[in-house]
């Protein structure tokens, strides 16, 4: 499998994490992604002071040029704007992962029109014009790039109170497979995939008891971690005959119901 600097033919390849500048996955896939030798553009909009400890640690730990975006993905103008400075810094983009994301439980009942809203113009709106941006740019680097979005495993088993969330994520799977269409014909070495994360990082609320419910409501009967999700996005990056996927990295959640029927049972 090459290495990233093979396939950008690039020493030191240029990615854009959003979302990066907070404790979450785009955090570890930044710092992943600068121990492999990118340069990195993290990316904050509240958490500024966080974003800053990020930067140090990637030059001190790594020895990598990272720079700050900041901005709500939300507001027009944002995503085109994150990737415009990425470029003017480095003179080029070939990672973009798209990590930023908001959530939060609402039951059904509570669920406005406003809400869903503002879960698509976050997590799908503005994903798709961080990657409409940076693929354009893409496409006159002969080298092409990688395009990475993240989706959510559950999906495909949606849980209760999340039904103005998923639809949004939801959008993000479909789109991962138009962009791969579109800027793969105008630059066969762009790809555009989706990392769908499962039970990786639970909340600062989580209890010991749930959290030990979580891990046997998986097939590796154990909790994942972002760095398991960062690796994932290497995989993306480095495999440049793999596009228009979405990856579930979820300990095999997607197609596992622990519900104690097993098959098989001999009855007759």
């Amino acid at each position: 499998m090459p290495k990233l600097q093979d396939v950008f033919e690039c020493a030191e390849p240029v990615a854009l994490v959003t979302g990066s500048g907070s404790r979450r996955v785009g955090r570890a896939i930044a710092l992943h992604l600068a121990s492999l030798g990118c340069r990195v553009a993290l990316h904050a909009n509240t958490s500024m002071p966080f974003a800053e400890e990020i930067a140090e640690s990637i030059r001190s730990d790594y020895s990598k040029e990272v720079i700050i975006t900041q901005g709500s993905l939300s507001e027009v103008g944002t995503p085109e704007r994150l990737i415009d400075e990425t470029i003017t810094a480095f003179k080029r983009i070939d990672i973009l992962v798209n990590s930023a994301a908001i959530w939060k439980p609402t039951p059904l009942e509570e669920v406005t029109a406003e809400e869903i809203r503002q879960y698509f113009e976050v997590n799908a709106i503005s994903s798709f014009l961080c990657a409409k941006a940076a693929g354009l740019q893409m496409v006159t680097q002969t080298t092409g790039g990688s395009i990475i979005n993240l989706g959510d495993w559950a999906t495909v088993r949606p849980y209760l109170d999340h039904a103005a969330y998923f639809p949004s994520k939801g959008a993000v799977e479909t789109m991962t497979r138009s962009l791969a269409v579109e800027l793969g014909q105008r630059n066969q070495r762009i790809r555009v995939n989706c990392i769908q994360p499962g039970p990786v990082l639970l909340g600062e609320q989580a209890t010991q008891d749930f959290a030990a419910r979580m891990a046997t409501s998986t097939l590796a009967g154990r909790l994942g971690t972002p760095e398991h999700v960062a690796h994932a996005a290497q995989f993306l990056c480095e495999n440049d005959f793999v596009t228009g996927i979405c990856l579930p990295v979820d300990g095999g959640r997607s197609i596992f119901a622990p519900d104690g029927i097993q098959s098989g049972l001999n009855s007759g």
